[in-house]
């Protein structure tokens, strides 16, 4: 199959592409600037901006399917609009280009309760992608664990700098995280279901743990002692991010939305896509361990997901 795929310099983007490549299948990239871009020989390379519609037409001719990866993490007072803006042009261009299936990844979060701005705008694309003249299959994520995750950064970080914490009272929130060699697994594995085209899909690991006890857990699988923490009803998702940054490198303006994400319960309620995809998730411990290995220059863990989905190590 020839598969286009966005957002290909990206954390989930830079795994995806090859994993694609063992798969099997032709695999194109659109990025902005095609000389900061490191591809193999195997992959074409097209260069485009999704807010400039005509600018990434040619990437999509001949594409049989399309992964859409693109979001904007930092809190400026417009990234709804750019969002919402791409996801248009995209949707008009693959459906004019004659594309016969987009895969979005979205993010995990209960219909009925007040999302953040950023899970808000993440299912306004996913509804404006909808739109579009070919089958869409969604995939919703809460954290995704692995080496290069802005979200798995922050965690680490909290969880190696600070022996005591007064946090908000989002860490008693639970979450479902989600290992990066899984996600790929899923992404990958799609393409051989031709009956998940239209649908959408909720993934997540194996274990269910509050935000605090992700914390305290990275901090053992780093071989510390986890950090004391104590919840407050006072600190705001601006007031978290400050304090983020001033305890951790990750920038305020990127911790801001994922903090203010954190007050949502993010846990897969429908697990209908193990109907289709069954391969054996990876526990929490082993995904930070995994994580850990890749930032020590160690070579990423082969993981079962990409294995039984037919990808090769």
């Amino acid at each position: 199959m020839d598969v286009l795929v966005t957002g290909a310099t990206g954390f989930v983007g830079g795994r995806l592409v090859p994993a694609l490549r063992a798969a099997g299948h032709d695999v194109r990239v659109l990025v902005r600037d095609e000389t900061g871009y490191d591809a193999s020989d195997e992959v074409t390379v097209f260069e485009g901006d999704l807010l400039e519609p005509g600018s990434f037409d040619a990437a999509l001719d001949g594409a049989d399917a399309a992964y859409y990866l693109v979001h904007s993490m930092k809190a400026g007072e417009d990234f709804e609009e750019r969002d919402r803006n791409a996801a248009t042009n995209f949707a008009d261009a693959a459906s004019a280009a004659g594309v016969d299936r987009v895969v979005y990844l979205g993010g995990l979060g209960e219909e009925g309760e007040e999302l953040s701005r950023h899970l808000k705008s993440r299912r306004e694309v996913e509804t404006v992608l909808g739109e579009g003249d070919y089958d869409l299959t969604t995939l919703r994520a809460a954290i995704i664990i692995g080496h290069g995750s802005a979200s798995f950064a922050m965690v680490k970080q909290l969880a190696s700098r600070l022996p005591v914490m007064v946090t908000p009272r989002w860490v008693q929130n639970e979450c479902q995280p989600v290992a990066i060699g899984d996600v790929i697994g899923y992404l990958v594995g799609l393409l051989d279901h031709p009956e998940t085209a239209g649908e959408t899909y909720e993934i997540g690991g194996p274990d269910v743990l509050t935000y605090g006890e992700i914390i305290q857990e990275t901090a053992r699988a780093m071989g510390r002692r986890p950090p004391t923490i104590i919840p407050v009803p006072v600190l705001t998702p601006r007031l978290s991010s400050y304090w983020v940054g001033l305890v951790t490198d990750v920038d305020p303006e990127v911790a801001r939305p994922l903090i203010d994400g954190l007050r949502n319960a993010v846990v897969v309620r429908d697990d209908s896509i193990r109907d289709h995809l069954d391969f054996e998730l990876t526990p929490f411990v082993a995904a930070v361990e995994h994580a850990l290995a890749v930032k020590r220059g160690e070579r990423e863990p082969v993981t079962t997901a990409v294995e039984q989905t037919g990808g090769q190590a």
